[in-house]
């Protein structure tokens, strides 16, 4: 799984037309998909929890880097507030399957963001989430699965692992944390149907059940939502409509393009 080379901020030249073609192609895949039923964990062996890290992803502590299965609880960790928090519970969820000639059901492949795809040394090197684990990138929320490109961030599905191992990290409230370098969110919400759930209640009573998101959260709303949103995107070198998740997508989208010239 290898690095993908880092350059400096910035559209590339004939960003625009690659955006036309680019999204104009991406809303009619979409559109063609729109009917389709989404994933659900009748035919996923279990759906990967929302804000997890594959398991050896490097986890920024006050005392140093940690491998997220090797946190305990009571650990403090920075924030991107600049405040620290303790940890309350590493939950994990590990998937399994028969042969490594087997491919991993779309539901729990991880989502692969390359070393800088967000910005230079943003990860400092590649970093493996769920699909549904948020990045604060430009001040909100944003899902891996969402930002995935097809060069910088993709969704892969490691045959050779017969194993995946995702870690969550549980704070007394949802914060940002960093992974990798790259800022990420804790969990928010505890699932009472975790392995851990009764020690997190002896611990620290019932958690919370109306906690907010500590950042504003961008998400399209459904497959015809992300259809309208790459139309927006399609026709923005004439006019302009895009909403705040379009600009962030096409930003890491053309980004990761010139990061694949540059590399080539």
């Amino acid at each position: 799984m290898g690095e993908a080379r880092s350059v400096s901020e910035g559209e590339a030249t004939g960003a625009g037309s690659f955006r036309t073609r680019r999204n104009f192609t991406q809303a009619a895949v979409k559109t063609a998909a729109a009917g389709a039923a989404a994933l659900t964990v009748a035919n996923a062996p279990k759906q990967a929890a929302a804000a997890c890290f594959l398991k050896g992803t490097r986890i920024r502590t006050v005392t140093g880097e940690c491998d997220v299965e090797d946190l305990s609880i009571g650990d403090v960790l920075p924030t991107a507030s600049g405040d620290v928090q303790t940890v309350q519970l590493v939950g994990n969820y590990a998937f399994f399957k028969d042969s490594r000639a087997q491919s991993w059901a779309e539901g729990v492949r991880p989502v692969r963001i390359s070393r800088s795809a967000i910005s230079d040394g943003v990860p400092c090197r590649d970093l493996y989430l769920s699909q549904y684990h948020s990045l604060l990138v430009d001040g909100a929320l944003v899902s891996a699965g969402t930002l995935v490109n097809g060069t910088t961030i993709v969704q892969v599905d490691p045959r050779d692992l017969q194993e995946l191992a995702y870690f969550h990290i549980k704070l007394a409230r949802h914060d940002v944390i960093f992974a990798e370098g790259a800022p990420c969110e804790s969990l928010l919400k505890i699932d009472e149907n975790a392995d851990n759930f009764a020690e997190y209640v002896r611990r620290y009573g019932r958690p919370v059940t109306d906690e907010r998101p500590c950042a504003p959260v961008l998400a399209f709303n459904g497959t015809r939502g992300e259809v309208a949103s790459r139309l927006r995107s399609a026709i923005s070198p004439w006019l302009d409509l895009r909403r705040p998740l379009d600009v962030i997508r096409d930003r890491i989208e053309e980004r990761g393009l010139a990061m694949a010239r540059a590399g080539s």
